[in-house]
């Protein structure tokens, strides 16, 4: 029968499999009461009083201050006291739980508490498998839907966590991950709307572009991997959830969207979400912001910007790369929630990663790779139009910041993913040198992608896969963890 209370049935678990079970099963059948609920509505029923049912929660209580392995970056808290976190989706989660869980059990040795939130789980959010509440069918019901269930409330739907301004309740509880379960249900949902593909076909090795010949090449190499038993790609998913199988000629299953997404994603699959992840974003650090705001819930292990930039040097040529390794953020979209004088530090382990990358696609090394790659310093402002300001202001500020390139996404992507202790990167390819007379015309534009795109976008696959082979707690590096972090990633 509907209830307006949680249940107060608590277990607790020593293995992380066990708690991961637990979960799925209150996770289960939550939802489905509410999916029920609301398909008797549409036959035309009146449940009788209020449809709730809530999310499932995680817990661990910690009675010491003991230190464990200061070398790790997550898996342990910093001090005693109990720590909580509201958990969705339990099944997508179940390998970034099986290991972020395992660590807490190892490090601590206490149980993982499982049991019930008093956070009721929205209507529109029980409905996870794309499905979509379709209400033109059922008329005038009489009542409101929200009479009898809980809606979206973006009161639960902040970054407080994420940023640093969340407050403990008056029981002292401190939370025990970064998003709250209502949070990573509207960015999965989110991501279907923008990218035109379910949460479950994204990977832990995300590309951001800016232009959609990225993604041509991308199918390409795609499809070529996936024919190929001995690369470790088994599938390939297209906007409308179009997976092609390794050994198919086409997708199996899906359909091409209506409508072209706003800003489309392909996915690389490999066993346990290990594979690559493109998105075409498009232009400007407002998509840039949006689609790592989503893809943050994720937990993806590394994201890199490949993109193409204003170079701001004289003896930088079109389709030279630069490589960067801080940046002058004047995109805007952020100060709220990073303010601007927050530093975005490199991490060494993409660099090199990068770096290594260019070396083996370009066959240069040590002076010779440093005539077609610079590392610096990389400005991203909102003004696509910039050069038709008055210049000398600009060009005193880019030569004061000693920035080489610039562009409109890689700052954005490159301050999200510091903000939400994401891995990142930037590989940028020159384009145009409009400080020095070289503006990017249709002609000059089409030779240059025809020889650069391929080239690029191998690089930024092989970081990868050179990041795919370190250690998760070497990727995550601790320039991404504040004060008093909570202990899962």
């Amino acid at each position: 029968m509907p209830t307006d209370t949680p249940s107060e049935t608590v277990k607790y678990f020593k293995k992380p499999e066990e708690a991961i079970a637990r979960l799925i099963t209150v996770y289960e059948e939550n939802t489905a009461v509410l999916r029920n609920a609301f398909n008797a509505v549409a036959r035309g029923e009146r449940p009788q009083g209020r449809v709730r049912r809530f999310y499932p929660q995680i817990a661990v209580t910690t009675e010491t201050n003991a230190r464990v392995n200061s070398r790790l970056p997550f898996g342990h808290v910093d001090s005693a006291g109990r720590f909580v976190i509201t958990m969705t989706r339990p099944d997508l989660f179940s390998d970034y739980l099986l290991q972020q869980l395992g660590l807490l059990i190892e490090n601590h040795d206490v149980p993982i508490e499982v049991g019930e939130s008093d956070r009721p789980i929205p209507l529109h959010f029980a409905f996870f498998r794309g499905e979509s509440i379709d209400v033109s069918g059922m008329g005038d019901t009489g009542f409101p839907l929200s009479d009898v269930f809980d809606m979206p409330d973006l009161n639960f739907m902040d970054d407080a966590i994420v940023n640093g301004t969340h407050e403990s309740g008056p029981n002292g509880e401190r939370p025990l991950g970064l998003f709250t379960a209502p949070r990573v249900d509207y960015s999965l949902h989110r991501l279907q709307h923008y990218t035109a593909t379910a949460a479950e076909h994204f990977q832990n090795y995300v590309l951001f572009t800016n232009y959609a010949f990225y993604v041509d090449e991308f199918e390409k190499m795609a499809k070529a991997l996936i024919s190929d038993p001995d690369s470790g790609y088994t599938a390939y998913v297209e906007p409308g959830n179009q997976v092609t199988e390794a050994g198919d000629d086409g997708p199996s299953s899906g359909q091409t969207p209506v409508r072209p997404p706003q800003m489309p994603a392909y996915h690389l699959k490999r066993p346990g979400h290990m594979g690559i992840t493109l998105v075409n974003i498009g232009v400007g650090p407002s998509n840039a912001k949006t689609i790592t705001d989503h893809i943050a819930v994720l937990r993806p292990h590394a994201w890199l910007m490949l993109g193409h930039c204003a170079g701001l040097r004289n003896s930088q040529k079109l389709g030279d790369f630069v490589l960067a390794h801080g940046y002058v953020r004047q995109d805007q979209v952020l100060d709220a929630d990073l303010p601007n004088w927050v530093p975005i530090p490199p991490l060494a382990e993409v660099q090199v990663a990068l770096e290594q990358a260019v070396a083996e696609v370009t066959g240069l090394e040590g002076l010779e790779l440093k005539r077609i790659m610079r590392t610096g310093t990389v400005a991203s402002i909102d003004n696509r139009n910039w050069e038709l300001r008055q210049q000398s202001e600009q060009v005193q500020q880019l030569s004061q910041s000693r920035a080489i390139a610039l562009d409109m996404e890689s700052a954005t992507i490159a301050a999200n993913g510091f903000r939400f202790r994401v891995p990142y990167g930037t590989l940028l390819c020159v384009s145009d040198k409009p400080l020095h007379g070289e503006l990017k015309l249709p002609g000059m534009a089409t030779e240059f992608y025809v020889s650069q795109v391929a080239s690029h976008l191998e690089i930024g696959m092989r970081a990868f896969e050179k990041m795919r082979e370190m250690p998760r707690e070497r990727l995550h590096s601790r320039k991404l963890r504040s004060f008093a972090e909570p202990a899962l990633l």
